[in-house]
């Protein structure tokens, strides 16, 4: 397959212009399945892609960047807040929220904090608090949004550009369809400015397949979403990863990680850092 890619510069800020970005190996058409290794790397055992190239009977969708409907929008948009009370639903569906506190539960250690990248509403911060994952002092949550009025008043919160200044420290980074807004010498720059303190990152972002799109339509259709909604999930899906796109394009080759995908449009990362 030829090689067709849009590159673009980063801004500033970061922002989140239109990038089309060529798919990496072991993609759609392939079955995985990761486990950690000791080189740092995650093991694919891929299955044996039937059809390649020209022969191939199922295109890959090429990842391209586009900006959504809702970063556009004040916070208090009637438009803004009804996505957001959408997005919760999504969350619910896709399980991500349910995989990331997992996955704190399982991992975080004494005195440790929790920085969430994107923290959006705060929902995500606030279920780790309400559920006794962590205490209120130890999270921090990051956005362009300002910080939430239902915020633990005890929780730090930065409102500003991810890219403008340091993050804070902490030795969990989580990411929640956050990650797919970049295209890769973002992500690239997001990967160096990681807390040198930070132990382990999860992210949760949508998967780059067809079948999502179809889910998507369906799902407008059955939830009677709206119109920002409609468009910012196929968007998302269009810029989301594949095998082992997301921890190379952070750079994380010093890490550890492993990758799953679920049928309901999940991607999953959780790198550990070696």
């Amino acid at each position: 397959m030829a090689k067709k890619e849009t590159r673009i510069g980063l801004g500033a800020s970061g922002d989140k212009l239109k990038a089309c970005i060529q798919p990496a190996a072991g993609g759609v058409g392939s079955k995985a399945r990761m486990d950690f290794t000791s080189s740092g790397t995650s093991k694919f055992r891929l299955g044996k892609i039937r059809a390649v190239a020209k022969h191939s009977r199922v295109k890959l969708m090429l990842r391209c960047i586009e900006p959504e409907i809702l970063d556009t929008l004040r916070a208090d948009d009637p438009a803004a807040r009804r996505s957001r009370r959408e997005l919760r639903l999504i969350n619910a569906i896709m399980g991500n929220h349910r995989f990331l506190a997992g996955e704190v539960r399982r991992s975080i250690q004494p005195g440790w904090r929790v920085l969430e990248l994107g923290a959006g509403d705060g929902t995500f911060g606030k279920r780790l608090v309400s559920q006794g994952i962590c205490q209120a002092a130890q999270i921090s949550g990051l956005d362009l949004a300002p910080r939430p009025a239902d915020w633990p008043q005890d929780s730090a919160w930065v409102q500003g550009d991810i890219f403008a200044a340091p993050l804070p420290e902490a030795e969990v980074v989580i990411a929640n369809l956050f990650l797919h807004h970049f295209e890769d010498k973002a992500l690239a720059h997001l990967g160096k400015k990681l807390p040198a303190n930070c132990r382990i990152f999860l992210a949760s972002e949508p998967a780059r397949r067809r079948l999502h799109l179809a889910q998507s339509a369906l799902l407008t259709v059955l939830a009677l979403l709206s119109h920002v909604t409609r468009h910012d999930m196929r968007t998302s899906i269009r810029a989301g990863f594949l095998g082992e796109e997301l921890p190379r394009a952070l750079g994380l080759g010093g890490w550890q990680w492993k990758i799953a995908a679920t049928f309901l449009g999940a991607y999953r990362m959780c790198a550990v850092r070696a």
